[in-house]
């Protein structure tokens, strides 16, 4: 075993087996994992600027997140359809039309002023990024040797996890002001949409000529399968079908944290010092006077939500690349999700600060989940992995679901208690990472660790 050249090691996390380095193919296909961590970070301000603008209740505003993640409900069955027909490029520049269509929209909605109106336009652009997540997710998987799918696929996430960070910040700039004049940001709640809408056009046409090879992912129950059963479908796989669960739960447990995050800063933590109030991050209308106290606002809360929770989100993405190339995938996604349970019920006990700090605790520890629940699911079906990554993504619509629970919740009691309802999501998906290796059953090579002798360097 000959492992002195560590160069190589590096250099194949991207080679795929014809000896082709898809490196560039790889950047270009990450860019779009920033388009969609822009559009979801803009949506999860977006719930409170409506909650003000239009006199919503909690319960009431989780209609956005409803029509967002029931656009990736709606669409993720055809969009699984047309990854097969159309292939990877056609599919991803499909998507990222009805993005840019959808983008556009805002304009109209804007004129109408109503929450329905501005739901269509979420709705149609769930439906965008659902075509775009259907085929990226499983595509950065195959963009190399198969051990290093779950890094190569959280490293793509961590692209993923700057939009989230930018989105919040992108969204604070027309949603709020300097002001909190709801009725003159309602105005240019637009702009930032139309402005994706022109972007995302202008990477359409660079995919057009770009280099997106098509690769066939390995197929480890093939022959297992040919011989018990010629008609088996991806449903006979356990480690799949508990993939579609665990991401349902794990995407409410998100949906929910995400768009409560402001109403938590905003109504749970205690009041911060004069000092914190007229200088740093919240400093220029970040706070309010109330009851001779300095409270966070709806402003300062946006700005602590990219500042601290959605770095802390990107820093967890950058880790989870780095300990699922050294690790057991499953193995740490469970303890990640052992690791948020118990955040989540220092969040529901509200113990102040102890509380505020576990909120921002717990960007970190969901972070890899998503993306290696993806992995883990799709591990080893082949051709079946794009039909497979549709119903992945149709999971999603738990955050249509969950945040309108958590929402009635903090409506009746307070929204510490609302924090009840990702506390059983991620025991859920802890329950899941320590069972997975079981639940692939098939005694092929494990892809979620580094092995020396996976990595090219074989004697």
């Amino acid at each position: 075993m000959n492992t002195s050249n560590d160069s190589k090691t590096s250099a194949g996390v991207f080679v795929t087996e014809d000896g082709k380095n898809v490196g560039v193919t790889f950047a270009l296909v990450s860019s779009l994992f920033l388009l969609w961590g822009i559009c979801n970070g803009m949506i999860d301000v977006m719930d409170k600027h409506f909650q003000d603008a239009l006199h919503l209740s909690k319960g009431q505003s989780a209609w956005v997140q409803f029509a967002h993640y029931m656009g990736y409900c709606f669409m993720s069955l055809p969009a699984g359809y047309f990854a097969r027909k159309l292939g990877y490029k056609g599919g991803i520049i499909a998507g990222l039309c009805i993005v840019s269509a959808a983008g556009f929209w805002f304009v109209p909605a804007g004129h109408f002023g109503t929450l329905f109106a501005y739901c269509v336009g979420v709705f149609a652009l769930a439906m965008g990024l659902t075509f775009l997540e259907t085929i990226a997710n499983p595509y950065t998987t195959v963009l190399g040797p198969r051990q290093f799918a779950p890094m190569r696929i959280n490293l793509a996430q961590s692209c993923n996890g700057i939009g989230w960070i930018c989105g919040p910040i992108i969204g604070g700039l027309f949603f709020y002001n300097s002001t909190n004049n709801v009725a003159a940001a309602s105005q240019t709640i637009y702009i930032p949409y139309v402005t994706i809408a022109i972007v995302v056009l202008i990477l359409a046409g660079v995919f057009g000529m770009a280099y997106l090879p098509e690769i066939k992912p390995p197929d480890d129950y093939e022959q297992e399968e040919l011989a018990h059963s010629p008609t088996s479908s991806i449903w006979s796989h356990p480690h799949f079908v508990m993939a579609v669960a665990a991401q349902f739960f794990y995407v409410a447990a998100q949906a929910g944290i995400f768009s409560f995050f402001i109403n938590y800063i905003v109504a749970e933590i205690p009041p911060v010092t004069q000092v914190m109030a007229t200088s740093g991050l919240l400093a220029g209308g970040g706070t309010v006077m109330r009851d001779g106290a300095y409270f966070v606002n709806e402003t300062g809360a946006t700005t602590l939500l990219s500042a601290f929770g959605f770095v802390l989100f990107l820093i967890g993405r950058f880790t989870g690349t780095f300990l699922t190339k050294k690790y057991p995938a499953h193995l740490v996604l469970g303890w990640f999700a052992v690791a948020n349970t118990v955040l989540m019920f220092v969040i529901f006990i509200k113990i102040g600060w102890v509380s505020c700090i576990a909120l921002f605790l717990s960007f970190f520890f969901m972070s890899i989940m998503f993306p290696t629940i993806f992995a883990l699911g799709i591990s080893g079906l082949g051709e079946k992995s794009k039909t497979a990554s549709s119903f992945i993504v149709m999971a999603i619509m738990g955050g249509a679901l969950m945040p309108k629970l958590m929402g009635h919740i903090g409506d009746v009691y307070n929204m510490s208690k609302g924090f009840i309802v990702p506390l059983f999501c991620f025991a859920f998906i802890a329950f899941y990472g320590f069972s997975w290796q079981k639940l692939r059953g098939v005694s092929a090579p494990v892809e979620t660790a580094e092995e020396p002798n996976l990595v090219g360097e074989v004697s």
